[in-house]
């Protein structure tokens, strides 16, 4: 079993997190297999997708130490610990829910709290979140970070919502630790196509694209 340190060095490296939303639990595994095989190794499983709980399960079985299997939209405590117990590897939430940390660490997971502004990010960080989720951040962009770094340096700050393939260097290059990838990466055509070839084929690109950024 990865140690808490171990799961948070691999989520930086390559730095890409999968955001799942998948239409139903059949397509997390097969999702996953072209995810890894573009090397993007961390994929969040949101609690919006059918099922959730068990598609953690099974993926966590299926792939063992080959993915970072996640939670993310995580509300509450009682779904934090049922995805921990099913296999989630590190936990996402999209709000403030500081304790949510505690559950997580008593698992040694780490846990990804979510902010918009300043104070919220700070008192996230404040809280134990080993990262902070800057969400929404397609209405920031990378200046924000920037700005956001230059008073709190020890924020490691995770962007979701906004990031594609044009924006990842000036995202990484703000300062981010790493970046959540959602629909720039499994959009609605390739869960409907099925079409995992051109997702492998995308992560892929988002893999290099942060390898060259750093």
């Amino acid at each position: 079993m990865r140690s808490k340190s171990e799961i948070i060095c691999q989520l930086l490296d390559p730095g890409i997190i999968a955001v799942v939303r998948a239409k139903s639990t059949d397509q997390v595994i097969p999702l996953t297999e072209a995810l890894l095989a573009g090397g993007v190794i961390a994929v969040e499983i949101t609690m919006t997708t059918p099922n959730a709980i068990e598609a953690i399960r099974e993926a966590s079985q299926k792939f063992g130490t080959r993915a970072l299997i996640g939670v993310g939209t995580v509300l509450d405590v009682l779904t934090c610990r049922l995805a921990i117990e099913a296999g989630a590897q590190f936990v996402v939430s999209p709000i403030m829910r500081p304790e949510l940390v505690n559950v997580a660490h008593a698992a040694d997971r780490p846990v990804m709290l979510g902010a918009y502004t300043p104070t919220e990010a700070q008192m996230a960080y404040e809280a134990g979140a080993d990262f902070i989720k800057i969400f929404p951040a397609d209405g920031l962009g990378p200046n924000y970070i920037k700005a956001l770094r230059a008073p709190l340096p020890q924020l490691r700050m995770v962007p979701t919502g906004g990031v594609d393939l044009h924006n990842v260097e000036d995202f990484l290059k703000a300062g981010c630790a790493a970046l959540g990838v959602g629909s720039s990466l499994i959009s609605q055509q390739i869960l409907r196509d099925a079409n995992w070839l051109e997702l492998t084929r995308l992560a892929a690109e988002f893999v290099e694209a942060a390898r060259n950024a750093r």
